[in-house]
């Protein structure tokens, strides 16, 4: 059972004011905060270890290439990958959809074909695959959704043809938080010759992700959503893909042999990895998956479904307040996204503010799904392990306190 208490002692971000009122940070889907754990990971590398990877026979660089490459198992055994040659560090998950956009999809999308993609996806699934359709005059096509917000599995099997080549769907909405089915949905696009990429970001850090099981091809998500630090990412790929996806940045680290006219590439998984990778990145990543792994995910995804089932049902008994998503916690993250009648979300994160709580407000990155939803924006809370059933008390309080001010000037 997870000490909540204890846990928030090792964020000292946590403990302070905010306007006179002592912080509740509920914007966990933009960026989590980080524990003491991994903060001192990252300094102790610089403090003690630091030097390039893979380059030097000196102690320094033996050691920091030990440290780099445990995090790079530490990630194959979270996600459970075969092999460490399937995980490829990159910069978050906007660089690792554009790596498969731009070094796969560039080889097996053709003319006439067509690449699947969602009104629940962030902007950073949505824009490179827009690309790629331009490049290879593909068609670009948009798979139906649940009334709740999720992928529409029956729905989808009339859509995806033999024309199929991609198939880009989020497994968790950074909106809605609504879990898609994705095995479900790689089955049919295998069923077709095709290839799921899967976005992670905001899967990854709350529940427990196996990508053999999900038969996921492509993988990606960010350190930064799991409590640690900002600037590195993963993509995983099955192994047999990867060596047939070409490397999109070139320089040093990722060749084999350069000779006057042209080059080779190093095998996997350092063909994709050109120039000094965010070894720091790396070893605050695994810091972070090591800490997440002693609390446990299903104890994670568990306590925000508790604070889902405190909040749901209350929220709804609220008049004036349209919420979106899921009405069932089973089904969806610890994200509650909701606007009131007739007041900007932006007055609504504001008011929030001056409560000294923490949401998100705007398109989210994902203005396709604002124009599905008929909403210009949305205001967002979203949970994480550290956020407490007290925290999400107060939330509701303010959330009435908010509303009473716009809606009636009160105080």
């Amino acid at each position: 059972m997870m000490e909540i208490a204890k846990v928030r002692q090792d964020f000292p971000i946590l403990f302070q004011t905010v306007n006179d009122e002592p912080l509740i940070y509920l914007d966990n889907a933009a960026t989590t905060q980080k524990p003491k754990q991994v903060i001192s990971a990252i300094e102790n590398y610089y403090a003690h270890d630091n030097a390039n990877v893979h380059r030097g026979v000196h102690t320094l660089s033996e050691r920091a290439t030990k440290q780099y490459e445990e995090a790079r198992e530490t990630v194959r055994a979270f996600i459970n990958a075969a092999s460490t040659k399937e995980v490829l560090f990159t910069r978050g998950t906007t660089t690792s959809l554009n790596w498969v956009a731009q070094g796969f999809g560039d080889q097996v999308v053709e003319e006439g074909d067509e690449i699947y993609i969602t009104a629940l996806e962030h902007h950073s699934n949505v824009v490179p695959w827009q690309q790629l359709a331009k490049r290879k005059q593909a068609r670009l096509v948009y798979l139906p959704l649940t009334e709740e917000g999720s992928v529409d599995v029956t729905a989808a099997q009339t859509v995806i043809s033999s024309k199929g080549k991609i198939l880009a769907v989020t497994q968790a909405s950074n909106v809605m938080g609504t879990i898609n089915p994705i095995k479900e949905l790689a089955a049919l696009i295998h069923a077709v010759g095709g290839y799921i990429v899967v976005d992670g970001a905001q899967s990854t850090p709350h529940m427990t992700v196996n990508v053999q099981q999900l038969d996921a091809d492509f993988f990606a998500f960010s350190g930064h959503k799991m409590s640690g630090p900002t600037g590195i990412g993963v993509l995983y790929g099955k192994e047999a893909l990867l060596e047939q996806m070409t490397p999109v940045e070139f320089g040093g680290e990722m060749i084999d042999f350069v000779y006057d006219e042209t080059a080779t590439w190093a095998p996997l998984p350092y063909k994709f990895e050109a120039g000094t990778p965010n070894i720091a990145g790396a070893i605050g990543l695994k810091a972070a998956i090591d800490y997440l792994n002693e609390i446990g995910m299903t104890e994670i995804q568990e306590h925000e479904h508790q604070i889902m089932r405190y909040l749901l049902p209350k929220i709804q008994e609220i008049a004036g307040i349209t919420l979106f998503g899921p009405t069932d916690p089973e089904k969806r993250t610890g994200i509650l996204t909701f606007n009131i009648d007739g007041v900007h979300p932006h007055d609504v994160a504001t008011g929030f503010d001056m409560e000294g709580i923490a949401i998100r407000a705007g398109h989210h990155c994902a203005q396709p799904l604002m124009r599905h939803l008929d909403v210009h924006a949305t205001a967002r809370a979203s949970f994480y392990f550290y956020n407490t059933l007290e925290e999400a008390e107060q939330f509701l309080v303010s959330l009435v306190k908010v509303k009473e001010f716009f809606t009636h000037g009160l105080i």
